[in-house]
C-alpha cells in the first residue's frame, strides 16, 4: 500500500498508508485521545475523524478543547434537531443549519404548523432519544442532478436553489443518520451518544438566504454539550449575563438610549453616559499625549473618490452608506466608513522628512457603517460608532519598536480596567482567498514577520489565525475573556504597506531620496460603544471609582436636611468627586436601593445628627456596607485614595 505523509501541529510527520483516517492517528498516539476526539481538521477542513485521508496533508485532531470539536458537536445537533423537528412537524421545509458560536440553529419554513416556546419540550426530549439511539452520520457523494431531483420530489425549493447556487465544480454530499438525509459538507461527530444534553434556546424570524425579500422563516436556535453538568453551567452564566447585560445595566445607570425617530444602530449617549466616554477618552488622551502623538479631527463624510483610493469602497462599499450627492452635479459623498483614508490626507499636507517619522496622528473619530436591521445588538453593533484610532507614520527601521510600544499601551489599559485574561493573536491573510487583499505579497510577508517579531519580543504568547487579517495588512487582536467567560476582541494593532502606497505617501531621508512610510492603525478600545458594553458587563456595572460617572450619592432622612445636603455637594465638588443629591422626597431606604441600582459606589446619609455634628454617614455600595461617621474630609481622602488605586497610581 502507497504511504502518504501527515504532519501534525508540532510540525512532526508521520508517514502512514493512504486511506488511514484522522482517528487510527488519534489511536497511534494515545487510547485516551482518541477517545476525546471529535473530528478532525484535514488541510484546513473541518471532516470526520472517520474520514480517509488519501494525500499529504496536515492535520489537527480535534476535541470539545477546540473551537472545531465544539462545531462538530453542534454541527451534528443541528441534523439531530432537524430530523427531531420533521418526525414531529411532517412537511416542514429545512433551509440552512450551521453551527454558530455557542450552539446552533437551523432556519426551517414550517410549512402552516404552529411551533412556539411551549413546543420545546417535546423536540429537546425527542432530540435526546434520537442522540441516544447513536446514529452515525454517513458520507454520501452525489450528483448535482440527482440531489436537484431529490429535493424537487420533497417539494423542498430551498433546497434546490441552495444546490443551484454551488459553483459546477464543487462536490455535493449528503449526510445520512437514522432515517433523516441533509444537504451537508459534513465535520460531524462519529457518533451520536457523545451527546449527552441539548436545550432549545429561542427561536426568531429570518430571511432565507437574509435577503428581506425573501421569505421569512423561522430559526430555531440551540445548543448541546457533553455532559449534562456543562449544559447547567452554560444556562447559569447566560442567566448572570442577562443580568450584566450592557442594554440593561445602560437603561438602570441612564447612560444610553436609542430612539427609532432617530435611527436604529444610532446610539443617544445620556449625561451620565457621556460623562463615562470622556472619562475614558481623558485617560487616553492623556497618555497618548504623553506618548507623543498628536491629535486631529477630521469630517464626518468624504468624497468617494477618497474611500475608492484606499480601496475601502471595493471592500466595503455595499457596507457603507450609499453616496450622498450635492447639489453640484456629479459630486459624491460617503458617511466616513474609516478615518485612515483622512490621516493619510494629513500625512500629505505638507512635505515630510525621516526627522519627522514617527508621526503619530490620534483622533477619537466617529465612522459609519451599515449593518442589517437583525444584527443590530445594543452597543455591540451598531451603525455609528467612535474609534479611539491612531495611524502612526514609520520608517521601516521603526516599525518593530513603534508596535511594540503600541502593545505596551494596550495592557496597560487592560492592567488598569481589570482585564487580566487574554490572549494575542496574529491574524493573517486567508492563503486560499488571496482575492480578498489588496497589496504586494512580499510586503504582506514583511508586515507579517514583523508582527510576529515585536509580540516575541514584548513575551507574549500568540496565536496564529489565517482569515482574520484587514484587507490591507495583517494585526495582533488581543482576545479579552471576561468575568462570564466569553472572548472579546479588544486592542487591534495592525502593519499595513499597502495604504501609503495607495495613497503615494512619501517622505525625504537623510539619503535626499523619496522613501515610502509604513503605517501602523492602532485602537486599544477599540470602539468607545463596544468597549464600554463590554465593560458593563465584565464589571457587572461596578465601574472602577475613577470611571464612575457618579461616584457619590448623597441622601437626605427628609427634605428638612436638604440645604446641609448642598453644602455637602459643593465641598466635594472642591475635591474634583462627581456626586449628586437626591432630591425626592422618599424614604432614605428607597433612595440607597435606588442608588445600588444605579450602582453608586458611595452613598452618604445626611439626617439630624449629621447636621449637627457637621459629619457625614458614609455607605459603600454592595459587600462594602456601612462605613460609619466621618467629616467630609476623612471621607475624600478615602475617594480619592480609591480613585488612585484603581488607577493604579498608588
Amino acid at each position: 500500500m502507497s504511504k502518504i505523509n501527515i504532519t501534525l501541529p508540532d510540525g512532526s510527520i508521520r508517514q502512514v498508508d493512504k486511506g488511514v483516517t484522522a482517528m487510527e492517528i488519534a489511536q497511534s498516539i494515545s487510547q485516551r485521545l482518541a477517545q476525546n476526539t471529535l473530528a478532525a481538521v484535514v488541510n484546513g477542513v473541518l471532516v470526520e475523524a472517520g474520514r480517509p485521508i488519501l494525500e499529504d496533508a496536515t492535520l489537527k485532531l480535534c476535541t470539545w478543547e477546540d473551537t472545531e470539536g465544539k462545531n462538530a458537536v453542534w454541527h451534528s445537533s443541528a441534523h439531530i434537531m432537524a430530523e427531531a423537528l420533521e418526525s414531529l412537524y411532517p412537511g416542514i421545509k429545512l433551509t440552512y443549519g450551521p453551527p454558530v458560536k455557542d450552539g446552533f440553529y437551523y432556519d426551517i419554513d414550517f410549512n402552516g404548523h404552529k411551533f412556539s416556546q411551549d413546543d420545546f419540550g417535546k423536540v429537546e426530549q425527542k432530540f435526546m432519544d434520537l442522540a441516544r439511539s447513536g446514529e452515525v452520520f454517513e458520507r454520501k457523494v452525489v450528483s448535482r442532478e440527482y440531489a436537484i431531483d431529490y429535493y424537487k420530489q420533497r417539494g423542498n425549493e430551498y433546497k434546490v436553489e441552495l444546490i443551484e447556487r454551488l459553483p459546477e465544480s464543487e462536490e455535493i454530499t449528503f449526510y445520512e443518520s437514522g432515517n433523516f438525509v441533509d444537504l451537508c459538507r459534513g465535520g460531524h461527530v462519529p457518533n451520536s451518544k457523545v451527546i449527552k444534553a441539548m436545550k432549545i434556546m429561542k427561536v426568531a424570524g429570518a430571511y432565507f438566504l437574509g435577503d428581506e425579500k425573501r421569505p421569512q422563516l423561522t430559526r430555531v436556535y440551540g445548543v448541546s454539550f457533553l455532559k449534562a453538568s456543562e449544559l447547567d453551567e452554560h444556562l447559569k452564566r447566560l442567566e448572570l449575563a442577562r443580568e450584566r447585560d450592557h442594554r440593561k445595566l445602560g437603561k438602570e445607570m441612564e447612560l444610553f438610549t436609542f430612539s427609532e425617530k432617530v435611527g436604529l444602530g444610532l446610539p443617544l449617549w445620556l449625561p451620565k453616559g457621556a460623562r463615562l466616554r470622556m472619562t475614558l477618552e481623558t485617560f487616553l488622551k492623556d497618555k497618548q499625549m504623553a506618548l507623543g502623538y498628536e491629535p486631529v479631527i477630521t469630517p464626518h463624510i468624504g468624497k468617494k473618490d477618497l474611500y475608492v483610493t484606499s480601496g475601502h469602497y471595493e471592500k466595503y462599499g455595499k457596507d457603507s452608506f450609499q453616496p450622498i450627492h450635492t447639489p453640484a452635479e456629479g459630486e459624491e459623498y460617503l458617511l466616513k466608513p474609516m478615518n485612515c483614508p483622512h490621516h493619510c490626507e494629513i500625512f500629505k499636507s505638507r512635505p515630510r522628512s525621516y526627522k519627522d517619522m514617527p508621526l503619530r496622528l490620534a483622533e477619537f473619530g466617529t465612522v459609519y457603517r451599515y449593518e442589517q436591521h437583525g444584527e443590530l445588538h445594543g452597543l455591540t453593533r451598531v451603525r455609528g460608532f467612535t474609534q479611539d484610532d491612531a495611524h502612526l507614520f514609520c520608517r521601516p527601521d521603526q516599525v518593530k519598536e513603534e508596535f511594540k510600544k503600541v502593545i505596551d499601551l494596550v495592557l496597560y489599559i487592560f492592567s488598569t480596567l481589570d482585564f487580566t485574561n487574554y490572549k494575542a493573536q496574529v491574524s493573517l491573510r486567508d492563503p486560499n482567498n488571496p482575492g480578498k487583499y489588496i497589496g504586494d505579497p512580499a510586503l504582506w510577508d514583511q508586515a507579517e514577520n514583523a508582527i510576529r517579531e515585536a509580540a516575541a519580543e514584548k513575551g507574549l504568547q500568540t496565536i496564529e489565525v489565517e482569515g482574520e487579517a484587514a484587507f490591507y495588512g495583517p494585526k495582533l487582536d488581543f482576545m479579552v475573556m471576561d468575568a462570564l467567560e466569553r472572548e472579546w476582541q479588544l486592542g487591534t494593532i495592525q502593519v499595513d504597506y499597502n495604504l501609503p502606497e495607495r495613497f503615494e505617501l512619501e517622505y525625504v531621508g537623510p539619503d535626499n531620496l523619496m522613501h515610502r512610510p509604513v503605517m501602523i492603525h492602532r485602537a486599544p478600545f477599540g470602539s468607545m460603544e463596544r468597549f464600554v458594553a463590554v465593560l458593563l458587563e465584565h464589571t457587572g456595572g461596578k465601574l472602577p471609582l475613577w470611571l464612575s460617572s457618579e461616584q457619590v450619592a448623597v441622601l437626605t432622612i427628609s427634605d428638612k436636611y436638604l440645604d446641609y445636603a448642598e453644602k455637602v455637594l459643593n465641598e466635594l465638588r472642591n475635591y474634583d468627586i462627581r456626586a449628586f443629591v437626591d432630591e425626592r422626597s422618599e424614604k432614605v431606604g428607597r433612595k440607597i436601593r435606588d442608588a445600588e441600582v444605579r450602582k453608586v459606589p458611595y452613598m452618604l446619609i445626611l439626617g439630624e445628627k449629621e447636621e449637627a455634628e457637621g459629619v457625614l454617614s458614609v455607605r459603600k455600595q454592595g459587600e462594602g456596607g456601612d462605613l460609619g461617621s466621618m467629616s467630609l474630609k476623612a471621607f475624600a481622602e478615602i475617594v480619592l485614595k480609591d480613585v488612585r488605586q484603581s488607577l493604579k497610581l498608588d
